[in-house]
């Protein structure tokens, strides 16, 4: 499933291609055609990232709310004109994926969009170039009032403006709930999935079944600032990458992407302990049993 970091950066490219413009909105699938007639006409104002939730809003008091879940992604197309990725999603089963729109399409070979491949949920269409949304987990029409009832269950976003931990640090602390469940619960804090999860306790050194409760304050903290560092470098590298960067032969090089997320029996980077895994809040997850002992 997409994270939160990818999630902002489709909030980013739709502001840089489709915000200002009037859009073609249509559903080639048909099963969003209803969505599809409120939105179609109106002018893009804004995009929004909260957590894994996306929110576009348009100039008729619509926002269109999409959550990619396990097997959604966008694909876009265009003009010279029309910078960005030509996918970001989690397609074709495997995993989160982004795509470089770097194919040399100028505005002599843009004659507008293809015909939709597979099952098209919406189609956005400017003067300038297309975007697909195709396995979407919700994708709904609805009013700011509503937009605001939604956000207000989310938990605080890592990729806030100005990220602040103190509501993040009094959630996870006043619950028995084990720490690594309740990084899962986007009411807890927005945007984090598994390898985020994995990575980020890791990094703390602190056991995936420990109490939040038990958590020390410092520690709360600590979850909440690394979780902020590596989303924004997310969002900067447009892939998940946590390791600390080492300096080879002059130049910055790093050995592997995640220390321990889906690398069950093999070393630990730090300490050599086989990394173990487990079933966790419906996923799995990875972790030290020395580094992070309980």
């Amino acid at each position: 499933m997409p994270e939160g970091h990818s999630v902002h950066r489709l909030a980013k490219q739709f502001t840089s291609v489709f915000t200002g413009e009037q859009l073609a909105v249509s559903s080639p699938q048909g099963r969003f055609a209803a969505g599809a007639a409120q939105l179609d006409g109106a002018t893009l104002l804004s995009a929004l990232a909260h957590g894994k939730q996306l929110f576009l809003r348009f100039d008729n008091d619509r926002v269109l709310r999409v959550h990619l879940g396990l097997y959604g992604a966008w694909s876009f197309g265009g003009d010279a004109t029309f910078r960005g990725a030509s996918s970001i999603g989690a397609p074709r089963r495997i995993g989160e994926s982004e795509q470089s729109a770097d194919d040399g399409t100028g505005p002599a070979a843009y004659g507008g969009p293809p015909e939709p491949v597979g099952a098209v949920r919406v189609r956005l269409v400017s003067a300038h170039g297309w975007a697909d949304l195709r396995g979407p987990t919700a994708c709904e029409v609805i009013t700011r009032a509503e937009e605001n009832a939604a956000r207000a269950k989310l938990g605080p976003d890592p990729l806030q403006p100005r990220p602040d931990g103190t509501e993040f640090v009094s959630r996870v602390m006043s619950s028995i709930t084990p720490v690594g469940v309740q990084l899962m619960n986007q009411s807890v804090i927005a945007g984090i999935g598994n390898v985020y999860r994995a990575e980020v306790l890791f990094l703390q050194g602190i056991n995936p079944w420990r109490p939040g409760r038990q958590l020390r304050e410092d520690e709360a903290l600590g979850i909440w600032t690394d979780t902020v560092r590596l989303m924004k470098d997310g969002v900067r590298e447009g892939r998940i990458i946590t390791t600390t960067v080492e300096a080879r032969n002059g130049r910055p090089k790093r050995s592997a992407p995640n220390y321990v997320y889906k690398r069950t029996g093999e070393p630990c980077r730090r300490c050599g302990t086989p990394i173990l895994r487990a079933a966790m809040a419906a996923r799995t997850v990875y972790w030290c049993p020395s580094c992070q002992a309980d």
